[in-house]
C-alpha cells in the first residue's frame, strides 16, 4: 500500500514538472522565436509608448473617430469582465438597446431614420472585445470622420481601404478593419 501511494506521488510530481512548468516554459518559449509580437499580445506603438493591443478592442467616442462595436464586457473592453449579454434574439432588453444603438448610429452618421445599419455597430461581440469592425460601418462612418478632421472624404475612405484585412487564409471569417490601427492610421494624417 505504501509503495503505491509513494509511487504516485512520484508521479504527481513528475506530471506536475513536465506538463505544469516544462511544457510552458517550452511552448512558450518557442512562441517568441517564432510569433514574438503575437506572444508579446500584439502590443499596437504611437512613439515608443504601448496605446493598446490590435486584439482587444476599445472605446472611441469622439466624433472624429471610428467607433468600433458595442461591449457587454464590464464597463465596456474590460478583459477581466469578459462576456456577451446573454441575452437571446427574442429578449425584450436586447431588442430595444439594438433599437436604441442604432438610432444613435443614424443620429450620430446623418443618416435618415430607417437607413440600414450594419449589425456589428448595434451589436456586441461574444467576448465583448472584440477589436474589428466590418468593412461596411467603417465606410459608413467616413463621412463624420471626415467632417471633424476637415479632410475630405476620398482621403478618409482610401485610409478605410488600405486597412481592410481580407479573410483568414483567404477563406476563415470575413474582411474587417482593426479600430485601434485605423484611429492610429487618422491620427497620423494630421
Amino acid at each position: 500500500m505504501l509503495k503505491t501511494i509513494s509511487r504516485a506521488v512520484l508521479l504527481l510530481l513528475v506530471m506536475t514538472l513536465l506538463t505544469g512548468i516544462i511544457y510552458p516554459l517550452a511552448v512558450t518559449g518557442l512562441a517568441r522565436v517564432i510569433f514574438p509580437r503575437q506572444a508579446a499580445g500584439s502590443l499596437v506603438y504611437r512613439n515608443s509608448a504601448v496605446v493598446g493591443s490590435s486584439l482587444i478592442g476599445q472605446k472611441f467616442a469622439g466624433p472624429g473617430y471610428f467607433h468600433g462595436r458595442p461591449s457587454a464586457a464590464g464597463d465596456g473592453y474590460d478583459a477581466a469582465s469578459s462576456s456577451g449579454s446573454n441575452l437571446g434574439p427574442t429578449n425584450k432588453k436586447l431588442i430595444d438597446t439594438v433599437a436604441e444603438r442604432a438610432a444613435a448610429v443614424r443620429k450620430e452618421n446623418g443618416l435618415p431614420p430607417n437607413a440600414p445599419v450594419p449589425a456589428d455597430l448595434v451589436t456586441a461581440s461574444g467576448s465583448g472585445l472584440d477589436p474589428d469592425i466590418s468593412p461596411q460601418s467603417a465606410l459608413l462612418q467616413v463621412p463624420r470622420v471626415a467632417r471633424y478632421r476637415h479632410l475630405s472624404e476620398q482621403t478618409v475612405r482610401q485610409l478605410v481601404e488600405s486597412h481592410i484585412k481580407g479573410r483568414q487564409l483567404g477563406f476563415l471569417g470575413s474582411s474587417r478593419v482593426n479600430v485601434l490601427e485605423l484611429n492610429l492610421a487618422l491620427d497620423a494624417l494630421k
